[in-house]
């Protein structure tokens, strides 16, 4: 880091093969960016840390996630970006600001390409429980971390960034297919089939040696009512908004 002024710190595992893989990558390794920030003195004027809204805990379109809540993830995922979060909340000694997306969309996002596909196979999926969702478009997660890189009302704070909207997988799938102008037909995902779907994935994780997103531990997640934040705190002391409507 030497001659470095500012940190983008958005290194970070979302699946791993074991659960411990994800503290050594999103806690220890966020201990380590800050210990070298540390060790640089001075020169260090400000670090991003792009956590999730995973470390937040679930929330409603009733009731939006927001700053002020008391954290409550239910996924080792979650957990481990909290404890990321508290690495840099407790010992980086230059500015912070912790950023706290949702689902992130846009070119090269090798996740939500799957439903792409799926929808290009002509299967629209319909899960039983319709969870909101708010997203943010990557351009717009890079304006507010370009945003926060010096403005001064965002020092040692944290952000959820998101657009207003909030929509359903459904929905989303839905207008993937529109767009791409396929016919589809409807595949029911209840809730109990998630279970054995989330072992299967971690058996073959187990086998193979690939991480997969969908595991055991992912399950809480999708159980989950909601994944909406507020995004509001941003845009009032910042006037950083997204511009891409989900």
């Amino acid at each position: 880091m030497a001659g470095i002024t500012h940190i983008i710190h958005c290194a970070g595992a979302i699946k791993v093969s074991r659960v411990a893989d994800f503290y050594e990558v999103n806690q220890v390794g966020t201990r380590n960016v800050v210990d070298a920030a540390n060790a640089q003195g001075g020169q260090i004027q400000r670090l991003i840390y792009i956590s999730s809204l995973a470390a937040a805990g679930p929330a409603t379109r009733e009731k939006p996630a927001r700053e002020e809540d008391t954290p409550a993830p239910v996924s080792e995922y979650g957990k481990s970006k909290l404890a990321g979060e508290l690495e840099v909340s407790h010992h980086c000694r230059a500015e912070y600001v912790i950023l706290r997306p949702p689902t992130v969309y846009g070119p090269r996002d090798a996740e939500l390409l799957r439903l792409f596909r799926t929808v290009k196979r002509h299967l629209l999926p319909r899960p039983a429980r319709a969870q909101a969702l708010s997203l943010v478009f990557v351009r717009d997660l890079a304006q507010a971390v370009v945003r926060c890189l010096d403005h001064p009302s965002a020092a040692r704070k944290a952000y959820f960034v998101a657009c207003r909207e909030a929509v359903t997988g459904q929905v989303i799938a839905e207008e993937i297919a529109a767009r791409m102008r396929v016919w589809t037909l409807p595949l029911p995902l209840p809730t109990a089939v998630w279970w054995p779907i989330c072992l299967a994935q971690e058996l073959w994780s187990c086998l193979t040696g690939k991480p997969t997103v969908l595991s055991l531990q992912k399950l809480a997640e999708l159980r989950a009512p909601g994944w909406v934040c507020d995004a509001t705190r941003l845009e009032r002391e910042t006037g950083c908004t997204c511009r891409h409507d989900t």
